[in-house]
């Protein structure tokens, strides 16, 4: 990997970053009665954009927000210039990877989603959210913030909603446990401007149907699995190489799950939850291949996954995968409303580097140049370490770009452990383990289950 290309500088990435925090910060304080300061944040994101086709909608509603007069259409297009913005960002990074990889992207586009009939409960959420953009973070209560709870309610039922509903739920959530606004010392103001404006279009009709773009006959290849935790839910996401079976050039896929999750579960016992639901990850915690035959897939590259259309395949070594089959592997474009330079996560495969470690940062040394690792996103949930990453001599990662830099998340390294060379994995506990220290853990969370599974019993026999 050409690591010299992701230390230069990006032209134009400083100023539209800096048009978004001025919005930014526009909505600390609320949009109700905005401020000298308030309004400049609003000119500038606008000016931001005065060169595409959202110029004039954003300028008016740019100037009516200024006024405290914005309606739901003008809060809709300073969301939409926001994620304009952030997508070129995206765009600019992701080029930038290409180029350091030598992978490009495949040649197919994602359409634009349908345009449905509005549903009701797309326009309560939509109010709520302009709701909290006219009082700011800095004036949330629990009044404000508990608006949501009844649209949340209504629309998890319906799987067509849920995609919303969920960021909705979590989004309240993180506003409730920082109530009252006033009183907070520090506001995560990109985070939760970037919930905002993507839930604001997400309540379009038809924003967040999946595009399914055919389905899927070959060898499916793992490389890893990158698992993200919640206090009430967790995700696996399986980054693999796909090779069709007609031939033809082989491309990069993933296959997720999410499952909802009692706080009390942690650690190993994760994978408990998640392994019902996805074969695969049995077969990445023992090294095979999958054979999948008519899976579906979307435009962006997810499977969606089936166990009745896949089987066990043979031995596969992820660390021969990276070596061989990723290089020419092409990777999948990235839907409108997902380009977001938090979203940029490209498996790559690195060796022979230098691995350096100051106070509780770890970089690598890739051709003479530095490369950040992320070691706070490896799962406790098995038995890779920051420990093992620091002492080895091959890895397997996503590269993603976080606090203005890019940075390596370690799926798996390969490292010497009593003088044998061993391969160890972030996802190596995913379809079991006689680790001793992941049996523990798996214990652990089997009593923690039973008992909440006795306790739910209960209640519902009263």
């Amino acid at each position: 990997m050409r690591a010299d290309l992701l230390a230069g500088t990006v032209a134009g990435l400083d100023e539209a970053l800096a048009a978004v925090d001025a919005f930014d910060r526009a909505l600390v304080a609320g949009l109700l009665r905005p401020r000298p300061a308030q309004a400049a944040g609003l000119t500038e994101l606008a000016h931001a954009v005065a060169g595409t086709p959202l110029a004039s909608r954003v300028a008016e509603a740019a100037e009516k927000a200024a006024a405290g007069a914005a309606g739901e259409d003008h809060y809709l297009a300073l969301a939409a210039a926001r994620t304009a913005l952030l997508g070129s960002v995206h765009d600019a990074l992701t080029t930038r990877v290409e180029e350091a990889t030598g992978r490009p992207r495949g040649g197919e586009s994602v359409p634009a989603p349908g345009r449905r009939q509005p549903v009701n409960l797309l326009a309560a959420a939509r109010s709520w959210l302009c709701d909290l953009a006219r009082t700011g973070w800095q004036g949330i209560d629990h009044d404000v913030v508990s608006g949501s709870a009844q649209v949340v309610s209504a629309m998890l039922p319906d799987p067509a909603l849920r995609r919303l509903a969920t960021l909705l739920d979590g989004f309240a959530a993180e506003l409730a446990a920082s109530c009252p606004g006033a009183t907070l010392e520090r506001v995560p103001a990109r985070r939760w401007a970037d919930l905002w404006s993507r839930a604001m279009l997400l309540t379009l009709p038809g924003a967040a149907d999946a595009h399914l773009s055919g389905a899927l006959t070959g060898r499916l290849l793992p490389l890893g699995v990158d698992l993200q935790e919640h206090a009430t839910a967790v995700q696996a996401q399986v980054h693999a190489v796909f090779e069709p079976a007609e031939g033809g050039a082989s491309r990069l896929v993933r296959a997720g799950v999410s499952v909802p999750k009692p706080d009390t579960v942690v650690g190993a016992g994760l994978w408990q939850l998640l392994r019902p639901h996805m074969s695969l990850l049995a077969a990445v915690s023992e090294g095979r291949s999958m054979e999948i035959t008519d899976m579906p897939v979307t435009a962006e590259g997810d499977l969606v996954w089936s166990d009745g259309h896949a089987r066990p395949g043979e031995p596969a070594d992820a660390f021969a995968t990276a070596r061989v089959a990723l290089p020419t592997a092409t990777g999948a474009p990235t839907a409108p409303l997902d380009r977001h330079p938090a979203r940029i996560s490209v498996p790559v495969f690195l060796e022979g580097y230098a691995a350096q470690k100051e106070d509780d940062a770890l970089t690598f040394t890739v051709a003479g140049h530095p490369l950040a690792v992320d070691t706070d996103r490896i799962p406790a949930a098995g038995p890779l370490t920051p420990e093992a990453v620091a002492a080895s001599g091959a890895c397997i990662g996503l590269l993603r770009w976080d606090a203005g830099t890019y940075r390596i998340q370690p799926l798996a390294v390969e490292t010497t452990v009593r003088k044998k060379a061993v391969a160890i994995h972030a996802g190596g506990w995913a379809g079991g383990t006689t680790d001793k220290a992941g049996v523990r853990a798996e214990k652990a969370a089997t009593d923690a289950v039973a008992v909440l599974r006795e306790r739910a019993g209960r209640l519902l026999r009263k």
